[in-house]
C-alpha cells in the first residue's frame, strides 16, 4: 500500500510538471510514512515541504496542486492537506477487504518485493577464531546475520553469505601447540600446560584424536620441549613470550609437515563442529572463505604493495606502518613486523579488497561489539587503496547474558569458561534462540531470560507467535469435525462483511506485513519483524477471543476463515525470514 501512494504521488508530480506547475528539472523524492495517528490518516507524506523551494510556492499551496493532481484510486477514500502542507491519504474500505484474497494469492510470496533490484550484497557473519565451540555470544551474531540476510533476500537483493575462516594467525598456532601438549600427555609425558594455552576438554578431544591417527609418531621428551622456555605468568614471567616460545618449539621439533599435520587436525575438527552446530541451529552459508587462501593466491601480497602505492605506509622499528591516523583512526597501524610477517589487519584489508573485487554492491560485516575501534581503520585501509569505504557497513553485536530464576546464569560448560551455543539450544530450543536473539537493536546490550523462553505463556514472544499459527489451524480441524469445508473463493467474494472493529485490526497489520519487512531490511533492523508478528498474534488473539468463526452463516464462515488463513500466512512467512518454525499444533 506504501508504495501504492508513492506511485498516485509519482503520478501527479509529473503532471504537474508537464503543466509547468513544477520545473521539469525539479528533482523528485517521494517519501511515504504510515500515519502515526489514525485521525490524521493511514499514511502521509511531506513532498510539498521538500518540493516548494524549488517549485517556488508556499508548501501548502503546492500540497493543495499535488493533491488535485492525484489520479483515482478506488483503495483511498480522501486526501487532506495538513499543518504547513503534509498530505495525509485515508485508506478505503477496499484497501482493507482486499489484502485478504492478495494474501492468500501471494501465498509464500506474500511481503516479498523487487526492491533490491537484484544487487549484490555479501553477508559476512559470525566467523569466529576456529579455536574452539561457538558460545551465546556468537549465537546471537549468527541468529542476527542470519535473519538480515534472509530480509534482503527477501526485497530483492542478491545476498551472499559468508564465513570468514581466521585460519592463518597466532591464535591458530596457540591451538596447534595446545593440542599437541595434551597429546604429548596422553603419551604419558609430564608437563605444566601454559596458562594462555586453550585448556577447554574439547583439546584433550583433539589431543586423543591425534594419537589416535598417528600413536606416538609425534612424541618428545617434555624436558627438550621445555627447555630454556621463558618462564610462564604463574612463574613469574610473560605468558605471551612463553606461549609464543612453545609454539616456536613445537614447530622446530615436529618440522614444518608434521607441525601442519598437528595445526590442520585442530582447525579440521573445530570447523567441522562450528559448521555442525550452525547448521542446527538452521544458518548455512554460501562460502567458508578461508584466510590461508589469501597467503597463498598471493591477494595479501598485493594488498600490501597496494598500502605501499598509496604513500600512506612508513617503516619504523623494521616494521611496516600503515598511517591510518591520515584516516581519523587513533593511532597508526602495523601491517607487516619486524619478522616480516603480515598482521592479521593486513589480510583483513587483502580480505575486504577481495569481497569488492569480487563485485558485491556492498560488503556488510557483522561482528562483536568489542571490534568497535576495528571499524575506521579497515575502512580507511579500503580509502588508501582506492576502493570506497561506503561499499562496507559493519554492524556491532553487543553480547548476550543469560538470566535463569532472575539472576545470572551459571551454565556448566565443557570449558568452565563460557556457555556454548549448543548448550543453549538444548537449554530453550532453537525457536527461542532464534526468536529472542533478535528481539532487540543489534548494538543494544540483550539479557536473555531462560525461564521465559522456556514458558509456554502470553508473556513468552515466541510461544505466543507460533499459538496463534497453531491455533488457527486448529480452527480448520474443527471445521472438518463439524463437516464443514471452507469455500475461499465465496470467503473472498464476502470479505466485505468483515466489518467488526478486531476483523479491521487484523487486515490493517496484513496490510503492514510488506512494509515491515522492507524496512526492516533496508534498516537492518530484525527486531521490527519480531515485534510485529508478536503484534499481529495479538490482533488475531483477541479476535479468536471475542468472536465465533465456526458460525451457521456459510458466507460470513468463509470471509473469516479467509481472514485468518491470511493472518496465519502473514505469520509463517515472517517466522519463516526469522528461522523459526510455523507449528501446526502446540
Amino acid at each position: 500500500m506504501k508504495h501504492h501512494i508513492e506511485e498516485l504521488l509519482r503520478h501527479a508530480l509529473q503532471g504537474l510538471k508537464a503543466t509547468g506547475a513544477l520545473p521539469a528539472d525539479a528533482a523528485v523524492a517521494v517519501e511515504v510514512e504510515r500515519g502515526r495517528a489514525r485521525e490524521h490518516g493511514d499514511f502521509a507524506s511531506n513532498v510539498a515541504l521538500t518540493l516548494a523551494k524549488q517549485a517556488r510556492v508556499k508548501p501548502r499551496e503546492l500540497a493543495q496542486k499535488i493533491v488535485q493532481a492525484l489520479p483515482a484510486s478506488e483503495k483511498v477514500a480522501k486526501v487532506e492537506v495538513a499543518g504547513p502542507g503534509f498530505i495525509n491519504f485515508f485508506l478505503s474500505p477496499a484497501a482493507f477487504f482486499g489484502v485478504v484474497p492478495a494474501v492468500l494469492a501471494a501465498g509464500e510470496s506474500y511481503g516479498r518485493s523487487a526492491v533490491g533490484a537484484g544487487a549484490p550484497v555479501q553477508v559476512e557473519f559470525v566467523s569466529a577464531n576456529p579455536t574452539g565451540p561457538l558460545h551465546v555470544g556468537h549465537g546471537r551474531g549468527a541468529a542476527y546475520g542470519a535473519t538480515v540476510a534472509n530480509l534482503l533476500d527477501a526485497v530483492g537483493f542478491k545476498v551472499h553469505r559468508e564465513y570468514y575462516i581466521n585460519d592463518a594467525g597466532r591464535q591458530m598456532d596457540i591451538l596447534a601447540a595446545s593440542v599437541w601438549l595434551r597429546y604429548l600427555e596422553l603419551c604419558g609425558e609430564q608437563l605444566v600446560f601454559p596458562s594462555n594455552g586453550y585448556k577447554g576438554d574439547y583439546i584433550y578431544d583433539i589431543g586423543a584424536a591425534l594419537h589416535r591417527e598417528s600413536g606416538d609418531q609425534f612424541r618428545h621428551p617434555a624436558a627438550a620441549v621445555f627447555r630454556d622456555i621463558p618462564p610462564d605468568e604463574p612463574q613469574g614471567g610473560d605468558k605471551e613470550r612463553h606461549i609464543d616460545a612453545l609454539i616456536e618449539r613445537a614447530k622446530g621439533l615436529l618440522g614444518p609437515a608434521a607441525y601442519r599435520r598437528v595445526f590442520d587436525l585442530g582447525l579440521k575438527i573445530i570447523l567441522a563442529d562450528i559448521r555442525q552446530d550452525l547448521e542446527e541451529f538452521g544458518v548455512v552459508y554460501d562460502q567458508w572463505f578461508s584466510e590461508r587462501s589469501l597467503i597463498e593466491n598471493g591477494a595479501a601480497d598485493r594488498a600490501i604493495e597496494r598500502v605501499k602505492a598509496s604513500g600512506h605506509v612508513y617503516e619504523k622499528d623494521g616494521a611496516l606502518w600503515f598511517r591510518s591516523t591520515d584516516y581519523g583512526d587513533e593511532k597508526d597501524r602495523v601491517v607487516v613486523r619486524e619478522n616480516g610477517q603480515k598482521t592479521y589487519f593486513a589480510h583483513d584489508i587483502a580480505y575486504h579488497m577481495d569481497k569488492l573485487e569480487r563485485g558485491f554492491d556492498r560488503v556488510i560485516d557483522i561482528w562483536g561489539a568489542d571490534h568497535h575501534g576495528y571499524v575506521p581503520r579497515v575502512k580507511a585501509a579500503l580509502a588508501a587503496i582506492g576502493d570506497d569505504p561506503g561499499r562496507l557497513d559493519v554492524l556491532l553485536v553487543q553480547f548476550a547474558i543469560l538470566y535463569k530464576g532472575g539472576e545470572r546464569a551459571q551454565m556448566s560448560t565443557r570449558s568452565g569458561e563460557f556457555v556454548t551455543l549448543r548448550e543453549l539450544r538444548r537449554e530453550v530450543g532453537n525457536d527461542a534462540a532464534r526468536f529472542f536473539y533478535v528481539l532487540r537493536k543489534c548494538e543494544q546490550h540483550m539479557d536473555f531470560d531462560l525461564d521465559l523462553a522456556k514458558s509456554q505463556s502470553a508473556d513468552n514472544p515466541v510461544y505466543y507467535v507460533q499459538y496463534a499459527h497453531a491455533r488457527i489451524h486448529s480452527v480448520f480441524r474443527q471445521l472438518k469435525e463439524k463437516g464443514w469445508s471452507h469455500d475461499r473463493a465465496n470467503g473472498e467474494r464476502h470479505v466485505t462483511r468483515l466489518m467488526e472493529p478486531h476483523e479491521m485490526a487484523l487486515m490493517t497489520q496484513l496490510l503492514r506485513y510488506p512494509e515491515t519487512v522492507e524496512t526492516a531490511a533496508l534498516a537492518h533492523e530484525p527486531h521490527q519483524l519480531a515485534h510485529f508478528l508478536r503484534e499481529l498474534a495479538h490482533d488475531f488473539h483477541t479476535y479468536y477471543n471475542t468472536h465465533t468463526f465456526l458460525v451457521e452463516d456459510a458466507d460470513l464462515r468463509d470471509a473469516r476463515l479467509c481472514l485468518i488463513a491470511a493472518a496465519r500466512q502473514a505469520i509463517a512467512n515472517g517466522l519463516t525470514l526469522l528461522g523459526v518454525s510455523a507449528p501446526e499444533s502446540m
